[in-house]
């Protein structure tokens, strides 16, 4: 059993590290499809959006692209003969991950002690956020 896991395991790393990074309105999209991981129509999801919402045929091209890129599968909706359903194909976190990751070797030269320290420097924390930080640490 723990062979599977270590194996499922190195296969989601595989398919992380050969994503294509997210434009802000895919990711605007994705956020969408996360909150709603069972999956959305394309009407559904330009309900989903503020107002102004985008058309339906922009919600579905980018659809299209998720999908070509890795991030989005979809299904036939049963009894239906055109409406499909499309569903993330990874969570939030493992995205979260890959960016972060990809920050972290880029630009803090693989140091997550460096990435963390900027944060920590450079965002105005209370100090209870700071004394949460530190029970993480613990």
């Amino acid at each position: 059993m723990a062979g599977r896991a270590v194996l499922r395991n190195f296969a989601d790393m595989m398919e992380i590290e050969n994503l294509k990074p997210l434009t802000r309105a895919e990711t605007e999209l994705m956020n969408l499809l996360w909150d709603q991981p069972q999956g959305l129509t394309v009407l559904a999801l330009v309900e989903r959006y503020d107002e102004p919402r985008p058309a339906r045929t922009t919600v579905a091209t980018f659809l299209k692209i998720l999908e070509a890129k890795g991030y989005v599968e979809h299904r036939r909706l049963e009894g239906t003969g055109r409406t499909f359903v499309f569903s993330p194909l990874l969570t939030r976190e493992k995205y979260v991950t890959f960016v972060l990751r990809e920050v972290r070797d880029t630009v803090f030269g693989s140091s997550t002690k460096k990435m963390l320290s900027f944060f920590i420097e450079h965002e105005e924390l209370s100090d209870e956020e700071l004394q949460e930080i530190i029970e993480l640490i613990r």
